[in-house]
């Protein structure tokens, strides 16, 4: 029972992981308030998620206040890029509920709906990984993460699921999600962590680094 407490123990290295997640997940939500710096919160959140599935010795707290400060500038222009791609996006989907276009032709516009949907999320579930992880212009940065997605369909497909099933849980049955207290407490740096898992080998095999 000692050993279970100790220091080291499996036990607390987990209660420990928890502890980092939820202290992201609040960072995440303070820095977010100004919706103009959401797009360097995102860059720091994935940021401190990889280096935390890493098991870097650097701390969740400075490695996303460390990134957020480094990105801030730059960020915006990544999030307005990322904002206008998701209004015309919402634009077509206001459009399509508004015209009748006749059953087939109603059928294929809001399939390609869903892919472009689909894409879209994918793609911009690579990019603020990859501004985190890489230098380059805005323009660099949106192209290559464009890019990877593409390359890597079934990480792509996994994170688009780790984001999507907890906003359709959320959705359609607030109960079983808490009302909210999930994404208060874990809900935006749990996910953050999990597509870590799943984005790490991807990004290892630019970086050149080796993952076990």
């Amino acid at each position: 029972m000692k050993g279970l407490f100790a220091a080291d123990s499996p036990l607390q290295r987990v209660l420990g992981r928890v502890g980092d997640v939820m202290i992201l997940n609040l960072l995440f939500l303070v820095t977010s308030v100004p919706l103009i710096t959401l797009g360097a919160s995102l860059t720091a959140l994935n940021f401190a998620a990889l280096r935390l599935v890493e098991d870097s010795p650097e701390s969740a707290t400075d490695a996303y206040l460390r990134s957020f400060r480094q990105n801030l500038r730059q960020s915006f222009g990544v999030l307005a890029v990322a904002a206008v791609a998701v209004a015309v996006l919402v634009a077509w989907t206001v459009v399509l509920t508004q015209v009748d276009a006749g059953p087939l032709a109603g059928v294929l516009l809001w399939a390609a709906l869903v892919l472009l949907a689909l894409r879209l999320i994918a793609v911009l579930l690579f990019l603020f990984p990859y501004f985190a992880t890489f230098e380059g212009s805005t323009r660099e940065v949106i192209s290559n993460a464009r890019k990877m997605s593409a390359r890597h369909p079934l990480a792509a497909m996994g994170m688009t699921g780790v984001l999507v099933l907890p906003l359709a849980v959320t959705v359609t049955d607030p109960a079983l999600a808490g009302y909210g207290l999930f994404w208060l407490l874990a809900g935006f740096s749990g996910i953050a962590c999990v597509n870590a898992l799943l984005l790490r080998r991807v990004l290892a095999r630019y970086t050149g680094s080796n993952q076990s």
